[in-house]
C-alpha cells in the first residue's frame, strides 16, 4: 500500500531542489553535505518533537532513510 503524503510532490520537490541548490551553491562535498543536513535534522527535531517522541521518530527516521538507499 503506498503512504500517503498531506504534502504534494511538486511541494516536496520544490524544498529538494532549493536545499540541493545551497548544497552546490558551496559547492559542499558528499561528507560536508550529509553533516550538514544531519545536523539541520537535529535540530528540527530537538526544537519541533517533543522529547519523548524523539527516540521513535529518529528509529523510524533511520528505518525509512535505510530502506530508500536499498
Amino acid at each position: 500500500m503506498p503512504i500517503l503524503s498531506k504534502y504534494t510532490n511538486k511541494e516536496v520537490e520544490t524544498i529538494i531542489d532549493e536545499l540541493i541548490g545551497v548544497l552546490s551553491k558551496h559547492k559542499a562535498p558528499v561528507d560536508l553535505s550529509l553533516m550538514c543536513l544531519g545536523n539541520a535534522i537535529t535540530h528540527i527535531v530537538k526544537e519541533h518533537v517533543p522529547e519523548p517522541q524523539r527516540a521513535e521518530l529518529t528509529k523510524n527516521f533511520a528505518n525509512v532513510l535505510t530502506q530508500s538507499v536499498k
